[in-house]
């Protein structure tokens, strides 16, 4: 090994320690690729060290999670398996993910915070039930910094939350005023969770963004939108037309616009990647056609992309945008990828915040989570006043059906959500930038895959043998796009390892004694960590550090009953034995 190669691994593992020392792993390599820009093209806003802890945070957060997230243990199970096998990976990657940024907190700026802006796993999807969708995740309002600001950022997204009249300008005036800078983010620890849990051989993958300034979203929120993206040869080209290229834009003046930027491309080669399946008929059937009609290729399961993997199209609207741009087959013919269609609002806000990193646009419009009526229909109903009195006259006549007084209630409460959340209502189409309270920011995009991507082509994990394993991670910034390929070892057992990446609370249910074990001052913080990841919904905060944890509002096909009740029993002894530690701990 070269002086240079084992300067760069040192260099690593200096500026990661914090991470690493964390799950107990040896940093054995790194292999670092420039896909766009050079190594002195300069970084990203955050800087070198903490550049490389983020690509560093998931990559554990991937290797943990593949190890020791129950992979494929749901195959061929039934919907309570795979819900169930679902939550634990959900468990285990937003837990890696938390601890490792816990830890980078300490290591950033004495004036800065890491605020967590959207996070994937809140809800549930098309064709789930309610339950299902109370994931583990990182969700809106935790807090990564040293501990004075974390305290006060803290205490100032309470007031958000719950005072009235506190608002989001009120928030960032007092955060300006107290000479904070937040770097807001938003989070899907576990992209693909039903792939992973089934088995599937491409696609699931750790997400994470951090911005240069927080979201202004007011409220945790988990919805959906609509989502056109094109490179920006097209909307150049339509501009040049006086053509606006937005989410309403008719499908043919946008393929017009893709002829005009790409004479050389014909219909047939302009690829379109939308979710498909039963479940997205109603909502997306009218879409399809309208493509089609045009001669257009509507991307199916099964059609190999570019990096010669196989798309898939049940799940996952976020990777795909890494495939939006033109690419040449092997006869030498150009064709053109972009997406269409809609996605979870967290995964559409993320894959749009990619825009000015990989020359593209991308137009959202704020959906419901009704999955009844066309995406024609669906772009108008979040923009209707759920106070007027002809609410529920013009909510029929945009559905194009009647509507009952509960279905009235319900459109009328998910516009109210959404609006008490800073999305942008106002406006039938709208871009990234309306999202971010300065209009101009950066970004750097960290991805950290577990299985191989069809879209970026990127590896998954690989298993190099006897307790080493390299992970593949794909850093974006305005300014560059790096591939790192981190060579990791555990440096406990196997088993040891999977108590390093499992929530105490999880470890304790499956057999640690917590009456025999030594008790440690940041098992409080630990504990306190774990709730607000895996039962958000749940806990009640009062005073300026209570918690009050309502454990019999968790539904039993979310957290079973005997779990239930030996949490119960556990937070009850912690309480007992160490009251100072657990003083913000009340059992409802």
């Amino acid at each position: 090994m070269s002086v240079d190669r084992r300067d760069l691994i040192a260099q690593w593992a200096f500026d990661t320690r914090s991470v690493l020392g964390r799950f107990h792993v040896w940093l054995e390599d790194v292999e670092e690729g420039w896909l766009r820009g050079r190594p002195d093209n300069g970084v990203s806003f955050v800087g070198k060290a903490l550049e490389k802890s983020f690509v560093m945070s998931a990559a554990v957060t991937a290797l943990g999670t593949k190890l020791f997230g129950r992979y494929g243990e749901a195959n061929g199970g039934d919907k309570k398996l795979v819900n169930r096998v679902k939550k634990d990976a959900d468990a285990i990657s937003a837990y890696a993910m938390s601890e490792a940024l816990w830890h980078i907190g300490r290591n950033l700026p004495e004036n800065h915070a890491i605020m967590i802006s959207l996070g994937e796993g809140l809800m549930p999807k098309a064709g789930e039930t309610p339950e299902m969708g109370a994931n583990p995740l990182l969700g809106f309002g935790r807090v990564y910094a040293r501990p004075e600001v974390a305290t006060f950022v803290t205490h100032r997204v309470r007031d958000l939350i719950n005072r009235p009249g506190y608002g989001w300008e009120r928030f960032w005036d007092d955060i300006k005023a107290a000479g904070i800078t937040i770097w807001g983010a938003a989070v899907d620890t576990l992209e693909n969770t039903s792939r992973f849990a089934k088995g599937s051989a491409t696609g699931p993958m750790c997400v994470f963004h951090v911005f240069d300034q927080p979201l202004n979203v007011a409220l945790p929120y988990e919805g959906y939108m609509g989502s056109l993206c094109v490179p920006n040869d097209v909307v150049r080209a339509a501009t040049r037309r006086s053509v606006l290229v937005d989410y309403l834009t008719p499908r043919a003046k946008i393929l017009e616009a893709i002829r005009d930027a790409y004479p050389d491309i014909p219909p047939a080669n302009v690829h379109v990647f939308t979710l498909a399946g039963p479940s997205r008929e109603a909502r997306l059937r009218d879409l399809w056609d309208e493509w089609r009609e045009l001669g257009v290729h509507v991307i199916e399961d099964g059609w190999m992309l570019p990096a010669g993997l196989a798309a898939f199209t049940e799940s996952g609207t976020y990777a795909p945008t890494y495939s939006v741009g033109t690419f040449e087959n092997g006869s030498g013919e150009r064709h053109v990828v972009i997406t269409d269609g809609y996605a979870a609002s967290a995964e559409a806000i993320q894959a749009a915040s990619l825009d000015p990193m990989r020359g593209q646009h991308t137009s959202l419009c704020v959906f419901s989570s009704r999955f009844e009526a066309s995406e024609r229909r669906e772009r108008h109903v979040m923009q209707l006043d759920p106070a007027a009195d002809d609410f529920a006259t013009r909510l029929a006549e945009t559905l194009g059906h009647p509507v009952g007084d509960a279905d009235v209630a319900d459109y009328r409460e998910m516009i109210h959500v959404a609006a008490a959340a800073g999305m942008p209502l106002d406006k039938p189409a709208f871009d990234v930038s309306d999202l971010f309270p300065r209009k101009k920011w950066q970004g750097l995009a960290v991805a950290g895959f577990m299985l191989p991507d069809p879209y970026t082509g990127a590896p998954g994990v690989e298993d190099l043998g006897n307790g080493v394993y390299r992970v593949t991670v794909r850093a974006v910034s305005e300014q560059r796009t790096r591939e790192v390929r981190v060579t990791l070892r555990l440096m406990e057992t196997f088993e040891e390892s999977r108590r390093v990446f499992s929530p105490l609370l999880d470890r304790l249910y499956a057999g640690e004694s917590y009456r025999n074990r030594a008790v440690k001052v940041s098992d409080s913080g630990r504990i306190r960590n774990e709730l607000m990841t895996w039962c958000s919904s749940a806990l009640e905060h009062y005073g300026d550090n209570g918690m009050r944890v309502h454990l019999d509002q968790i539904d039993e096909s979310v957290l079973p009953a005997d779990k239930r009740e030996f949490i119960r029993e556990v937070l009850h002894w912690y309480k007992t034995a160490h009251p100072l530690w657990f003083q913000w701990l009340e059992i409802a």
